[in-house]
């Protein structure tokens, strides 16, 4: 019986994108392998709309909480190819819409045309480049799938073409001529290994993660979800965790983190309105401090 559920219509009352076809029964544990107190297996995908909706609160979480955590991006196949009929979505233009109502709901920027003036055909390639770049450094691995989110949600880019993976690539700091190797090489082994140890666990959609301490004891937070339940699911595997405040001197300090930023972003991390936000954002572009990129669902904030 063919599955009536499309993995790129992602529900904003769940905050998920669901895996049609996936057979949950069983739910295995975590391989605790970190030097941190707590290890998060984030199970997640470059074109899923709702891991875009989450940046805001996983921003923080890395602010106010990173040193007792280490965070294993795993990627999950969201997008095989276009080899099915379901759930009201059934052609690469069916995406926008959906993309446009998501950014609403999220109050995150996107522009969904990318699915009318160059689609894509699959999320399998930027998924294989992200566990390519993994092996030359996973801190940049994270900074390059931001900058593969940033290039398909808010420039309209294709990022399954090797052009514009290579750019992002380039723009991060990554060697892009070992990247092309790993992408066609290695990075597809890690990415095979990442779907296999998705249905292991019994991981049915995006955003998951997997919260687990040095005792195997394992929290999940399923789709999207208040900045609170992140917290309190960190603080109920490792209690012991303190908040580390987020001291801003200034409105620009925030940047030296993270080098672009979107007002919902700005006003979680901060807790403020997201009003407050893009009027602080504002006097920053007024001031010439940084650039600003709008599009037709919101703006991002860019430092100079």
């Amino acid at each position: 019986m063919s599955s009536t559920i499309n993995p790129l219509l992602c529900d904003p009352a769940t905050g998920v994108c669901e895996i049609p076809g996936l057979d949950v029964s069983s739910e295995g544990r975590i391989n605790m392998q970190s030097d941190k107190p707590v290890k998060v297996t984030y199970f997640t995908d470059p074109i899923c709309s709702t891991c875009w909706g989450i940046e805001p609160q996983l921003r923080k979480l890395k602010l106010e909480y990173g040193d007792y955590l280490d965070i294993d991006y795993r990627m999950g196949g969201l997008l095989p190819d276009w080899n099915y009929n379901s759930g009201g979505i059934s052609k690469p233009s069916d995406v926008g819409p959906h993309w446009d109502e998501v950014s609403a709901h999220y109050q995150m920027p996107i522009d969904g045309d990318v699915w009318l003036e160059d689609p894509l055909h699959s999320s399998f390639p930027p998924s294989v480049a992200v566990k390519a770049a993994a092996l030359q450094d996973e801190i940049k691995a994270a900074t390059f799938m931001r900058k593969l989110r940033e290039a398909v949600f808010l420039e309209k880019k294709n990022i399954t073409r090797w052009e514009v993976i290579s750019e992002a690539a380039a723009a991060v700091g990554l060697d892009v001529d070992q990247l092309k190797t790993d992408f066609e090489g290695l990075g597809n082994d890690l990415f095979e290994e990442d779907l296999a140890l998705a249905k292991e666990l019994g991981v049915r959609g995006f955003p998951t993660m997997l919260f687990t301490d040095q005792d195997s004891n394992q929290l999940k937070v399923y789709g999207f979800k208040p900045y609170e339940t992140f917290e309190n699911a960190l603080l109920a595997i490792y209690p012991d965790a303190v908040k580390k405040p987020v001291n801003l001197t200034s409105d620009i300090s925030l940047f030296e983190h993270y080098p672009t930023l979107t007002p919902k972003e700005f006003a979680t991390i901060t807790a403020i309105s997201f009003e407050e936000a893009e009027e602080q954002l504002d006097k920053l572009f007024e001031q010439n401090l940084v650039d600003k990129l709008t599009i037709k669902n919101g703006s991002v904030y860019r430092l100079k």
